[in-house]
């Protein structure tokens, strides 16, 4: 979209003004629902606030920290917001759209985690069920501990668990399954140096692999990220008798209207769509085993195998900030997004951190979502905000309190964590409280 060059707060004031017209004819308003319910919260956006918002994230892509992003702000069901800057790709300088599609991978965590609580709403599935309730593989899991051998050498030792991995366990990353691209112990070794992610597998091969590697640790002991949420969408698979993309489709994606969410960009003529980051900060192995977003695959990865759009993910977001519905349809009964939203890992369960990937001091972690749980001295972060985000750059955030959300979509994995924070810090500036 063309801007105007100014100079000054007042000319921004009025650059603002216009952008705020020009989003909604140039863009178009994202087709993202309503608020199903009035707000009680009086706080709103200055307009010289979303300014700043807007030119923090136009220097990123002007001094070359990022090829360009999409920002989308939604409060009260309307988006106060929604601007692309930049360039999709910049070796073929496309310019960033409103339908660029985008690598969301852990991004995706959320929403196999929405599906599954689809069936413990249905009565279908349970918190506390034993994982091998649904994959038999499981009964027979171990956890791998370091022990001095003989010549006094770290060893691994395969011991029985305490307790079975649950349900609750995979949604909340407490099960002992971790990922094998951090940490340097035994167990994790193990992961990194196994087959699991070798050829062209679907989710019932992953969990028979996954089953047969030793836990990082007990269950319920450690936050511990990794393949939990991989292990969920088999569990969906075999609770729903469908593929964890046929379900996910026929009760979440394809009523919400997220027709470009899926595993893979299955139309060529899109693949012009897809994100790509600056040359120099691209992965250079597969990241969680999802080498291309264009290359159809067996595996359909429930923890970090999705691409999307921000229209896509802007409906699901409001659909959790309504309670569990949209456009007059539940998908998730309240009081359920209500106990997802919550922290599952607070002192009184004794569960440590694994603070290599921990989201921070100030959070705990719910069933599916990283849960601020109170604010840090001086800081402008509301407690109650939930949220995620991807390797890749894609982050969102809700906020019940003040009735917003927010997303970010960009492919600039270098650039992610830095731009998180201080990009939230001048949205929250942004508000009149």
């Amino acid at each position: 979209m063309k801007r105007w060059k100014t100079e000054g707060s007042a000319c921004r004031l009025v650059a603002s003004a216009l952008a705020f017209v020009l989003i909604a004819v140039v863009v178009g308003r994202p087709d993202i629902g309503r608020a199903e319910s009035p707000s009680l919260v009086s706080a709103h956006f200055s307009r010289e606030g979303l300014a700043r918002v807007g030119d923090y994230v136009r220097n990123e892509v002007a001094t070359g920290k990022i090829p360009g992003a999409i920002l989308l702000i939604q409060q009260h069901g309307d988006p106060v917001y929604f601007e692309n800057f930049g360039l999709r790709d910049v070796e073929s300088k496309r310019p960033m759209t409103a339908d660029t599609i985008f690598r969301l991978y852990s991004m995706s965590k959320p929403v196999t985690s929405v599906a599954a609580m689809m069936l413990v709403d249905d009565g279908k599935l349970s918190l506390g069920d034993p994982v091998s309730k649904y994959i038999p593989a499981f009964a027979d899991v171990k956890v791998g501990v370091e022990k001095a051998d003989q010549n006094a050498q770290p060893a691994l030792v395969l011991e029985p668990v305490k307790r079975p991995i649950t349900i609750e366990d995979l949604l909340r990353h407490t099960s002992g399954v971790t990922y094998g691209f951090y940490g340097d112990s035994a167990a994790r070794k193990r992961y990194a140096n196994s087959d699991l992610l070798e050829g062209d597998f679907d989710n019932t091969l992953f969990a028979e692999r996954i089953a047969k590697l030793p836990l990082a640790e007990q269950p319920g002991t450690l936050w511990d990220y990794g393949h939990s949420t991989d292990i969920l969408g088999r569990v969906i698979e075999v609770v729903s008798g469908q593929s964890l993309f046929q379900f996910e489709k026929q009760r979440l994606l394809g009523p919400l209207g997220m027709t470009e969410t899926a595993f893979y960009v299955a139309d060529a003529a899109k693949r012009p769509l897809i994100a790509e980051p600056l040359p120099a900060d691209r992965f250079t192995r597969p990241i969680a085993g999802i080498v291309d977003p264009t290359l159809p695959r067996r595996w359909e990865s429930g923890g970090a195998g999705m691409v999307g759009t921000t229209r896509d993910y802007a409906r699901f977001a409001q659909m959790l900030l309504n309670g569990g519905t949209l456009d007059g349809r539940r998908y998730l009964k309240p009081e359920t997004v209500a106990l997802m939203v919550s922290d599952h890992i607070g002192p009184e369960t004794k569960i440590a951190r694994d603070h290599f990937y921990f989201p921070g001091a100030d959070s705990g972690y719910g069933l599916g979502f990283a849960v601020r749980t109170a604010p840090l001295p001086n800081a402008v972060l509301p407690e109650g905000e939930y949220r995620w985000d991807g390797v890749g750059g894609t982050f969102f955030f809700i906020d019940p309190k003040d009735d917003m959300f927010t997303i970010l979509m960009m492919q600039s994995p270098s650039q992610r964590m830095r731009i998180q924070t201080e990009l939230k810090t001048v949205i929250y500036q942004a508000l009149d409280k």
